[in-house]
């Protein structure tokens, strides 16, 4: 799942910044091609498409609907997007996966502690992210499919 988000988001010109991939939902911030986002949902149909024929040939489930819906948003706010960057980067942890974010493959967060600076890092992984209203639907995902 992580490597066809990856690849239609860079068939589609979309720069991700954040990414983590889970069982039923996933989760990215990404910067639209020249500033504009009009391709967004062609992007998603695409990756969503794609993904929906491998997960149902993979449980031989053919036709099963895997992707329900996804929300979009435009982010103005410096803080709030740092503040989704860390939610983001830690969100395998808040749901018990691992005890932290770098441990879990289909996260971007060992990448973004390689790219970005110490003080980068830290200034990221400080910002809250307990006010934030995200749809995080992460629960009992056996038997009913991705979201």
């Amino acid at each position: 799942m992580q490597a066809g988000l990856l690849k239609y988001a860079e068939q589609y010109e979309w720069s991700l910044q954040a990414w983590a991939v889970f069982p039923n939902h996933y989760h990215f911030i990404g910067s639209s091609p020249k500033g504009n986002a009009e391709n967004l949902t062609r992007f998603l149909c695409k990756f969503h498409s794609h993904s929906a024929l491998w997960v149902n040939r993979l449980d031989q489930s053919k036709g099963r609907q895997v992707w329900h819906n996804f929300w979009d948003n435009h982010l103005t706010f410096e803080n709030s997007y740092y503040a989704r960057l860390n939610y983001i980067h830690q969100n395998a942890v808040k749901h018990g996966l691992v005890q932290v974010a770098d441990q879990y493959p289909w996260c971007s967060a060992r990448w973004f502690q390689r790219q970005a600076t110490r003080a980068q890092v830290q200034k990221i992984y400080r910002f809250p992210t307990d006010r934030l209203n995200i749809e995080d639907d992460y629960g009992d995902f056996h038997d009913i499919g991705a979201r």
